[in-house]
């Protein structure tokens, strides 16, 4: 399947297909392909239409995007836990998203939010879960809110902590 789009979902889709073909991970060269600085990166790949893995980071790990990039779109195929990992079959079936993470940014109150706009880190002590913006069916603060909760075993009643974030969507 050709893929025309932008440079990082190219290199996500490389680093997916590599790995599930061969076991091999890409080294990509960040310089050439403008993916130098560091910044947290999820990548979602879709099957269609429908969510078939997501994973991510709000702080980086690696030592550029690029990397960021590959490691993410390798457990977004390989371990999200809701899914079985991607077989070879379904390769060319598979669509990519990449968001590049701003550096998340402490809110005093839900009146900063905008479940458009902005990703929330709800977090509680050690537990932290984590919402992109702009997601389909999410349409409010409150909801986001309520899935972070959740997805961080945060009850209803525990104090929290609220974290914003802008991303730089990239899809295929």
């Amino acid at each position: 399947m050709e893929n025309e789009g932008h440079p990082i979902v190219n290199l996500a889709r490389e680093a997916v297909e590599k790995y599930v073909r061969d076991g091999t991970v890409v080294q990509p060269d960040a310089k050439a392909l403008g993916l130098e600085g560091r910044a947290g990166v999820f990548v979602s790949i879709h099957k269609q239409g429908r969510l078939r893995g997501c994973i991510g980071t709000f702080d980086p790990t690696g030592p550029s995007i690029a990397e960021e990039t590959v490691s993410s779109a390798i457990a977004a195929a390989t371990r999200d836990p809701r899914f079985d990992p991607v077989s070879r079959s379904e390769l060319d079936e598979l669509e990519y998203h990449v968001d590049i993470l701003s550096h998340p940014e402490p809110v005093e109150n839900v009146s900063q939010l905008d479940a458009g706009k902005y990703g929330v880190i709800v977090e509680s002590g050690w537990r932290r879960g984590l919402l992109l913006p702009d997601l389909e069916g999410v349409n409010t603060v409150e909801e986001q809110i309520r899935i972070c909760r959740m997805k961080a075993g945060i009850g209803p009643d525990d104090p929290i902590r609220l974290f914003r974030f802008e991303v730089k969507r990239h899809n295929q």
